[in-house]
């Protein structure tokens, strides 16, 4: 019960696979009555065949509103009435997306002001598909658009289930991903229906999007169409093929796949449930994946009614926990926000003005980065231009992108064809000359400021005066890098994150110089490619890369203070953390760390700054690199990683372990908030324009936990809000330093306000 029809830019398709096919029934169809009731028309046909159009006027998509639930209630009381004369049912759409779910802020303040008010209205959307499903005709789910979240479960309220077989067509239910359950029955019926444990692993748990062959091959459809006229032909032939149907689970003596919690064959499997969750969720204390856990379970041990019930109570409770507030916060109204362009930092477009789509982009360094760029545009139907220093080098680059597509192809999420298709636009050189007749080109060579004005001063020579130009840099800032170039306005930032093809967000960096008309484009191309852009001001390090590196190097600070290596991995994990520092420590080269930290110090003897104190953790860094442990692509740093991951032995000696040298609580408050602060460190100085960025960018850019929300969700979720954080600050701060003192931006606004979001607004500066 939840609008999650959102784009994947982990699952997007090329450009060319996006045929715009609707749910729109067949023109041909002859009918003696059609009404509406505002979201859902009602054409009812002489063969007695009543078509229900979800059709939400005014709106691109059909939405759980009240709209929606006052005329599906008109709807069904006429079916009801009417069921002598009705031969069956055929739902569909009028929209592209079938039907995108409840409106989730809605659902959120409704949950806070009055908890018995949304009960009944869960209730109430329960109720009607229940009774639509139990009205004793066939009825039909003809689905030609993506049925996500509220929308899928309309259609398992439905006895049959035929999909549109098109590359732009997703079913799932990821409620998960918010916070929340399927509170429209999603979880009753689909493990009635595939099964406890399959339900839970391959829909409810993680959220899984499927294309219409996976639903079809796990059972959740039942026929797949190929274009819309074929749709309501198998729709109809099911309707003819029957005078009545009802659910599997309403039919005395139906097994429910695998059993039920007191069958011999499921009652084994019962207690591992519990701790194979645990284990997923590597600790963290995610409340949603055990509410479905808990939601699945028991509601097989009663009737489907019950099992209803059941649902929406742990629906509701979702919905008044803190941490899925403020999970929603992030994920889905701080995403929409910024994906919307909401915000001080946002690019203005012009009244009427079109999003810009660069036909031919060229990317500068087919290293895995530029090769994942260079993977992304083609995806998204652009042509790309590859170039390296040798046609050699170009070339591996473009088999980097083959090996990525390869394994798409390999899981069934793309044919061969389209393989070749997006591999085909994809053309390496050897020659920056070649690149003249590009739009966009990203330079995305190895991270060191004199190369990188070489190649960029190149470019700009080439390049004609409409054309964009921007720099895949993590840290050094646009200004020294534009300084030489003749028409700075036209250049940027464009921080993509690896492996690109997987991260979603995309950090553009906005120098002194750029215009806004290069800001607007640099984000339309950016959700050209399915992502998420995120505007942040010119500084070293910019937002990510900065708050990053404070994760790095907390991570190395609390095994200089004597805690093990494994329990510094555990700590973080347990915080919610994809992965501990040591270990992404390695990923991204523990010599990277040095040439930043060298860069840096050079940059500010340069300019006559007196430069930072070296943090705590750097003699280890520096001791690591000297002994040649500078990561995993060298054979190891924290850990030797061949054969198998196990913590490098002379570590011990580097950084000898003391029992109990930090408790696990403070490793995790240390590990989530040093990252906290840095974050109002680079709100205060202007580097980030609103509370919305910054948790997104935290959460999609460097995998701060969902859990609170994002880096500044984290503080507001604080015992105590904003002032019981900036208490605890303090108190690390005098055992640990001053890189814990948090800024005026908490100690001073926040606390007055109590929270950060209302001191400073989802999306505006905190100047």
């Amino acid at each position: 019960m939840s609008s999650t029809d959102s784009t994947d830019s982990t699952d997007s398709t090329d450009s060319t696979d996006s045929t715009d096919s609707t749910d729109s029934t067949d023109s041909t169809d002859s009918t003696d009555s059609t009404d509406s009731t505002d979201s859902v028309r009602w054409e009812h046909g002489a063969d007695g065949v009543v078509i229900l159009v979800l059709d939400a006027p005014g709106s691109s998509v059909n939405t759980m509103d009240a709209a929606y639930m006052r005329s599906m209630g008109e709807v069904v009381d006429r079916l009801e009435a009417q069921r002598a004369d009705v031969r069956g049912v055929i739902l569909t759409s009028a929209k592209r997306t079938f039907f995108a779910g409840g409106d989730i802020d809605e659902l959120g303040r409704a949950a806070q002001a009055d908890p018995r008010a949304l009960a009944e209205r869960i209730e109430t959307v329960k109720s009607q598909l229940r009774r639509l499903e139990t009205l004793g005709v066939p009825v039909v789910a003809a689905v030609g658009g993506s049925a996500m979240g509220g929308g899928l479960e309309i259609t398992l309220a439905c006895h049959h289930r035929v999909v549109l077989d098109a590359p732009h067509v997703r079913l799932g239910l990821p409620e998960v991903t918010l916070g929340l359950l399927p509170g429209a029955g999603g979880v009753v019926r689909t493990v009635r229906m595939l099964g406890l444990t399959t339900a839970l692993t391959s829909l409810l748990l993680q959220g899984q999007r499927l294309r219409p062959q996976q639903a079809l091959e796990l059972g959740l459809v039942d026929e797949l169409a190929t274009d819309a006229e074929d749709l309501m032909a198998r729709a109809r032939a099911f309707v003819g093929s029957r005078t009545e149907s009802r659910q599997p689970w309403d039919i005395k003596g139906y097994r429910i796949p695998g059993g039920t919690p007191s069958s011999p064959s499921l009652t084994p499997v019962l207690p591992t449930l519990t701790p194979l969750l645990s284990r997923q969720l590597k600790g963290a204390s995610y409340p949603a994946p055990h509410a479905i856990l808990a939601a699945a379970v028991e509601g097989l041990s009663v009737d489907v009614d019950t099992a209803l019930t059941i649902e929406g109570r742990y629906f509701l409770s979702l919905l008044r926990d803190r941490s899925s507030s403020s999970i929603i916060s992030a994920v889905w109204t701080d995403k929409n926000a910024v994906d919307r362009g909401v915000g001080d930092g946002a690019a203005a477009r012009s009244s009427g003005q079109r999003a810009w789509k660069p036909s031919r982009v060229g990317v500068v360094g087919a290293g895995m980065m530029g090769a994942g760029i260079a993977e992304s545009f083609a995806r998204a139907g652009a042509d790309v231009v590859l170039a390296d220093v040798s046609l050699e080098a170009a070339e591996q680059g473009r088999s980097k992108a083959a090996t990525v597509l390869d394994a798409e192809v390999a899981k069934g999420r793309r044919s061969a064809e389209q393989r070749d298709a997006v591999l085909a636009r994809i053309a390496p050189t050897a020659g920056l000359a070649d690149l003249s007749g590009c739009d966009l080109v990203v330079e995305a060579v190895f991270e060191d400021e004199v190369l990188k004005h070489g190649v960029l001063t190149e470019l700009a020579g080439l390049l004609s005066p409409d054309a964009l130009l921007t720099s895949n840099t993590s840290t050094l800032p646009i200004g020294g890098l534009a300084s030489a170039l003749p028409e700075p306005d036209r250049f940027l930032g464009m921080h993509f994150f690896s492996p690109v093809h997987r991260m979603p967000l995309v950090e553009l960096i906005r120098g002194a110089a750029t215009s806004e008309e290069s800001l607007v484009r640099a984000r339309d191309a950016v959700r050209m490619l399915g992502k998420t852009p995120i505007v942040v001001s010119d500084s070293r390090g910019f937002f990510t890369s900065r708050v990053f590196g404070t994760y790095l190097l907390e991570g190395v600070s609390l095994l200089v203070e004597g805690m093990a290596p494994m329990s510094v991995e555990r700590a973080a994990l347990l915080a919610g953390f994809p992965v501990g520092p040591l270990s992404v420590h390695d990923e991204v080269t523990v010599g990277l760390t040095v040439r930043i930290a060298d860069q840096a110090r050079a940059a500010a003897a340069a300019a006559g700054v007196e430069p930072a104190v070296e943090h705590p953790a750097m003699p280890l860094v520096r001791l690591m690199v000297e002994r040649g442990r500078v990561g995993k692509a060298t054979g190891g740093g924290f850990f030797d990683w061949m054969p198998t991951k196990r913590v490098w032995p002379g570590l011990a000696e580097l950084a000898p372990s003391r029992p109990d040298a930090v408790p696990l609580r403070e490793a995790q408050e240390r590990l989530l908030g040093i990252m906290a602060i840095e974050t109002a460190r680079c709100l205060e100085e202007g580097v980030l324009h609103g509370v919305a960025d910054a948790n997104v960018g935290s959460l999609l850019g460097i995998g701060f936990p969902a859990l609170y929300g994002g880096a500044l969700g984290y503080v507001d979720q604080h015992e105590g809000g904003v002032a019981g954080f900036v208490r605890r600050a303090d108190e690390l701060a005098e055992a640990h330093g001053d890189r814990f003192r948090v800024p005026d931006v908490l100690r001073l606004r926040a606390v007055r306000a109590g929270s950060l979001r209302a001191a400073v607004g989802a999306g505006t500066s905190a100047a």
